[in-house]
């Protein structure tokens, strides 16, 4: 579900409250009352005023309370409205950047590792859920590929992928090849693959190996054009992993003391499949936003997802935190945008 927030034709009045609002409920996990509004937040008028201006909220769909509590909170469509237009963006303070490159520069095991400390710092930092994807190799650009026996019926070729980056495929074969006959294909499919995507690899290869011939070994030229989809097809393009911080800080909030939510939370983090789906449709540049009920699928609804892309070379992911919709909306959104710039530079393309 979206808001299409240049309709919410919301008064300064009307602004001012529900700003205010939004940031009193993210402070203290409480329903914010006309009395606290107007005297913590100084907006200039009585409490009066500002309690009418809540009730007006609330009958367009911005605030609602809960039948205990003569306090106001927001709805997801007040969190749209104040991330799109009310959000004034915070500055990451100088230890909060010292941390992340302190972190993010200590040693790590390859990319994963490299995106798993990510997670885990930004959890620290903002008390949500780290998430993030691990890079898409499918735009990644072929340089070379290397052929070689590894049995009777295997055979393992290695892509070396602009920026430095590799990865092995094992390709079943029917028998073993000699030696001379990989040299020869491997020329033949550098020759004609070189400087593509993994992508396009695979779209045109039948195309690009139609006139190729290996002479008496031909039966071999013909696994990789019959296989060119599942060869050139790395795990990692349909099943990215998804790196998580620890969820003990989120589940420390509030909102999870319910039974209900914690067992969702749980359900989320160990099944990941609802997380990458949800992750995966996130490859826009920039920081994405998406709050509670816009959210796809319902065990997501009690949740927001902030996310950016990250980007080296031809290699790309994201990265982010996950949350209640109770979120500190502008230091997470800034920490969010700092840490894929850091990512963008310090993911090595060459990483295997």
């Amino acid at each position: 579900m979206t808001w299409d927030t240049a309709r919410d034709d919301l008064t300064e009045r009307e602004r001012q409250v529900l700003e205010a609002v939004i940031v009193s409920y993210v402070e203290t996990a409480e329903p914010a009352g006309s009395r606290t509004i107007a005297k913590r937040f100084k907006l200039g008028v009585s409490a009066a005023t500002v309690r009418n201006t809540m009730s007006d909220l609330e009958d367009r769909g911005y605030l609602y309370h809960p039948h205990t509590s003569a306090g106001r909170m927001p709805t997801d469509r007040a969190y749209r409205v104040y991330v799109d237009k009310l959000m004034a963006y915070s500055n990451v303070t100088a230890l909060e950047q010292d941390r992340l490159m302190r972190e993010l520069g200590a040693d790590a095991t390859g990319i994963e590792g490299l995106l798993q400390k990510a997670a885990q710092v930004l959890a620290i930092l903002t008390q949500e859920l780290g998430v993030a994807v691990a890079p898409s190799f499918d735009n990644a650009v072929l340089e070379q590929l290397q052929l070689m026996n590894v049995s009777s019926d295997r055979i393992l070729m290695v892509l070396l992928l602009k920026g430095g980056a590799a990865r092995t495929i094992f390709v079943e074969v029917d028998s073993a090849f000699p030696r001379e006959a990989l040299d020869k294909l491997a020329g033949v499919l550098n020759e004609r693959l070189a400087g593509l995507t993994l992508r396009d690899v695979r779209r045109t290869l039948k195309e690009r190996l139609r006139d190729a011939s290996l002479g008496p070994d031909g039966e071999l030229l013909n696994v990789f054009v019959e296989e060119a989809e599942n060869i050139f097809q790395l795990p990692e393009m349909e099943d990215s992993p998804v790196l998580l911080s620890s969820a003990q800080m989120l589940a420390e909030q509030p909102e999870f003391n319910s039974n209900t939510r914690m067992r969702t939370l749980l359900e989320i983090t160990e099944q990941r499949d609802l997380l990458r789906k949800a992750l995966r449709e996130r490859n826009e540049p920039g920081i994405t936003v998406t709050i509670g009920g816009e959210n796809l699928d319902p065990k997501l609804s009690a949740f927001t997802i902030v996310t950016s892309t990250y980007q080296s070379g031809s290699l790309s992911g994201v990265i982010g935190v996950m949350g209640p919709t109770r979120m500190p909306y502008r230091k997470v959104v800034s920490l969010v945008e700092h840490t894929s710039r850091l990512m963008s530079h310090l993911v090595p393309s060459g990483s295997s």
